[in-house]
Formats: C-alpha cells, sequence, structure tokens
C-alpha cells in the first residue's frame, strides 16, 4: 500500500512531498526558539528552505540520472525521512550549506562512470569539496572519494592525480583574497577547525539518543544489503554503487571526527543512505518486507521529529 504510492515518480508524489518538507520545516522553525523578528532572520529561513529542496532534488537527479535507482519517488521520500531524525538540522546554516556542495561534488563523482570530460568532473568534484570544507571542515575528507573514482576508471592518465591539487591552489588563492580584503580571521577560523573530537557525549535529551540509535540500525541493515547485492548489478554500475557505499563511510567519518557533534553532521550520509534504502525496497521480491521496511522507516522518523520539537 505505502510503497504503491511512491513506487512512481508522479507529480502527485513530488507535490506530497513538498507539502511533507513544508509542514515539517516551518513547524520546527516557528516551534524553535529562533528569532524571526528581521528581515536578516527571515531571508536566512527562505534560504534554508531553499538548500532544504535543493538537496532533496539534487539527490533525486544524481540517483535517476546516473541509473541507480528506477524511475520512483523513493529517494526523496527516504532523504526527507532521515531528517525528521535531527530536524535541528534546519538550524545549521553551515551544515547544510557544506552537504550542498558535497551533493555538487558528488553528482560529478558518480558520473564519471561515463567517461564524459572525466578531467573537468574531477576538477569541479574536488572545487566543491574545498569550498564544502570552508563550512565543515571535515568535508575535506570527501577529497578520498575523489580518488577511489579515479582509481575506478581513469587511473591511467597521472594528469588526473594531479587535478584535485589544481582546485585546492584555486581555491586556496580565492579564500586567502577574501580572507585579506573582508575578514583578517578567517584562516585562522579554518584552521582552528581542524581538531579532532571522538567523543559521544553531546547529547542533551535522551531522544537524540534514541534518533541516533535507530540512525545506526536501519543504516547497518541497509548498507550491508548493498553490499551483498552488487554483484548482481548492472556490471558497468557496480563502480557506482561502490562510490555510493564509500560516500557513505566518509559521510560517518566526518560525523567521527567533528568537534561540536551533532546528530546534524549525519547529513553528510544522507544522499547514500536514501539510494541504498530505495535500492533495498526497489529489487526486494518480498512485497510484505517492502511494506515493513517503508512503515518502520516512516514510523522512527515522525516520532524522532516529533520528540526533538
Amino acid at each position: 500500500m505505502i510503497t504503491s504510492v511512491f513506487k512512481k515518480s508522479t507529480p502527485i508524489n513530488y507535490t506530497l512531498l513538498v507539502i511533507f518538507v513544508l509542514f515539517s520545516f516551518l513547524l520546527y522553525r516557528f516551534h524553535s526558539a529562533t528569532s524571526l523578528n528581521s528581515l536578516t532572520e527571515w531571508s536566512k529561513m527562505s534560504g534554508m528552505l531553499v538548500l532544504t529542496f535543493a538537496a532533496l532534488f539534487i539527490s533525486n537527479f544524481i540517483a535517476k540520472k546516473n541509473g541507480l535507482t528506477r524511475n520512483s519517488g523513493y529517494v526523496i521520500l527516504f532523504f526527507f525521512l532521515l531528517t525528521l531524525f535531527s530536524p535541528s538540522i534546519y538550524n545549521n546554516y553551515n551544515i547544510v550549506l557544506s552537504n550542498f556542495f558535497i551533493l555538487l561534488a558528488m553528482r560529478r563523482l558518480v558520473s564519471l562512470q561515463t567517461l564524459k570530460a572525466p578531467k573537468e568532473k574531477i576538477f569541479d568534484a574536488s572545487l566543491w569539496i574545498f569550498v564544502a570544507s570552508l563550512f565543515h571542515f571535515w568535508a575535506i575528507n570527501y577529497i578520498l572519494l575523489v580518488y577511489i573514482s579515479i582509481i575506478f576508471h581513469v587511473s591511467r592518465d597521472y594528469r588526473n592525480w594531479l587535478l584535485p591539487f589544481v582546485a585546492l591552489f584555486a581555491i586556496s588563492i580565492l579564500f586567502a583574497f577574501y580572507s585579506v580584503l573582508y575578514d583578517s580571521s578567517a584562516i585562522n577560523h579554518y584552521l582552528s577547525q581542524a581538531t579532532i573530537d571522538l567523543k559521544l557525549d553531546y547529547f542533551s535529551n535522551n531522544y537524540q539518543n534514541i534518533a541516533l540509535s535507530i540512525f545506526v540500525t536501519f543504516s547497518v541493515y541497509f548498507v550491508f544489503s548493498s553490499i551483498f547485492s552488487i554483484p548482481n548489478k548492472p556490471l558497468n554500475l557496480q563502480a557506482s554503487y561502490k562510490k555510493i557505499i564509500f560516500g557513505f563511510l566518509i559521510g560517518i567519518s566526518i560525523y567521527v571526527l567533528s568537534t561540536n557533534k551533532s546528530n546534524d553532521l549525519l547529513l553528510f550520509t544522507f544522499l547514500p543512505l536514501s539510494i541504498m534504502a530505495t535500492n533495498s525496497i526497489e529489487y526486494s521480491n518480498n512485497k510484505i518486507m517492502q511494506e515493513v521496511i517503508l512503515a518502520l522507516f516512516i514510523i522512527a522518523g515522525v516520532f524522532c521529529y516529533v520528540t526533538q520539537l
């Protein structure tokens, strides 16, 4: 029943999801203590809403354009449900911005499977990753995915291995100019983020702990399901599915290494996890299992959202 609603991408599906996102976003923002007494705050809220929709539709584009999922609405659905696990994401501008640029990088890296303009894609992806790190330093870990993609597709040309350094040089020059002209403390602030904190004692209430536990449970299931299903996927897409799994693991590394931890940091894992969850639904021959998994995911998401309002 539930799976049949999102089995195909239709205008109705997208309309429903837009309504769900708007409702959850506005309810949380107006319920939170965030002040909206100025034009600046309203502008920030509008910008956050635009970025939220952009993340949803870029994720959907990446999955469908590269043949990683079928023509369904599950990717956007799962991405939205994952935001319910940590609704405070809606207040975390830096994490949302950083993830937005990571999504742009992932779009280029996944499309490397076509072998069209690989140098441009490697440079663009590296550039977006370094930009993402300006908003959250440990997003720089995704540069590993650039080299993993090079190994999978274009490792024979030594110039491809040097392109991330060219992108780093370009961003460094631009960032240095910005620091000199507008904010002399920007470089020191950026470097100060390069610290590691492995502690997991940040929970301000038990419901955040419960949300993380539920997230981990679903993640373990979907990741192992994806790993074991790779040999059954089309040969030309297996490297892309592997990149999705590596992307998830790199997202987890950002969460583990970052200081000022919160469940918001799990946002970096939402794209790969949404694709893996979608695959588990689309390729399952057990209709009852499909319904159970999706129903449990919806119930868990709504529970986590309501308890953290």
